[in-house]
């Protein structure tokens, strides 16, 4: 194990996560996998996977795993892929002060204080990879995932002033902006609308409707859906690139949107976007 490159990823439990883990380590890397529930981490582990607790939303969750991985590392751990992540539906006017809270939590906090943790380290050693699992929704925006793109919009914003501050230090930071990908995405998103939205008192509760037949329709929901394993690729390019991508661009959609945010003034990617989302037909 002495010779191969660890890296440290986490949300391990399925999709993107899972699927990196798994890629990673059959090319050649010692993979650190973590997930939040332990029967998620005993299933990793029983797969062979060197596996951890860690819980984004937990200060000490997150001390200890550090703790742990420089310990099964030698101190030397030469990349971390944030990816543990959800999304919170609804429309602004309905998220709470708590609920736009939590999604901080985990969707930015969480990533922010492990990586903070683990840059000294790196620094040390002359060289490190911090690949964040971003979003096209961290840079365009859509009805009713307010929660979520104001995360990921802070995401890439956080990101990037930390690769200019990390500039000459052998630490690459890279985003990676996917589009629709096969995984638990909508499932989760959906396990927190019902939790922490109000349909039956909201203004919106008839658009709420269409969204719902989107979160629980079976198989992909968007058209130009990947599987997981094309985040995998942007995730090897920015791990063994001598010159890793600020950004990569993952799905049609993303490379898309990415051109007409440039073209488009505001008022036409708005009309575009209410188009796309449905909202704009009615």
């Amino acid at each position: 194990m002495s010779g191969k490159k660890t890296v440290l990823i986490t949300g391990c439990s399925s999709g993107i996560g899972y699927c990196v883990a798994k890629g990673l380590n059959a090319r050649g890397y010692r993979v650190i996998a973590t997930a939040r529930k332990a029967h998620d981490v005993q299933e990793l582990q029983q797969q062979g996977f060197e596996a951890l607790p860690l819980d984004l939303d937990d200060s000490h969750s997150i001390t200890l795993a550090v703790e742990q991985v420089l310990a099964l590392s030698g101190g030397k751990l030469y990349a971390l892929f944030n990816n543990g992540a959800y999304g919170q539906p609804g429309a602004v006017e309905d998220l709470s002060r708590e609920t736009l809270r939590h999604q901080f939590e985990t969707n930015l906090f969480g990533w922010h204080e492990l990586t903070c943790l683990l840059i000294p380290h790196m620094r040390r050693h002359g060289e490190g990879r911090i690949i964040q699992n971003s979003s096209i929704l961290g840079f365009m925006t859509l009805p009713y995932r307010g929660a979520y793109v104001a995360s990921k919009y802070a995401l890439e914003g956080l990101s990037d002033t930390l690769r200019l501050e990390l500039a000459g230090s052998g630490i690459h930071v890279s985003l990676i902006e996917p589009g629709p990908i096969e995984s638990r995405f909508r499932i989760n998103a959906l396990a927190h609308w019902r939790k922490n939205i109000d349909q039956a008192h909201s203004f919106h509760k008839d658009h709420y409707q269409s969204m719902l037949a989107r979160l629980e329709k079976e198989g992909p929901a968007a058209p130009f859906t990947l599987p997981p394993e094309a985040v995998l690729k942007k995730v090897i390019h920015a791990l063994e690139s001598p010159h890793p991508k600020p950004r990569y661009h993952v799905t049609f959609p993303t490379h898309l949107f990415a051109v007409l945010r440039r073209l488009l003034s505001s008022r036409a990617m708005d009309k575009a976007l209410l188009s796309v989302s449905g909202k704009g037909q009615r």
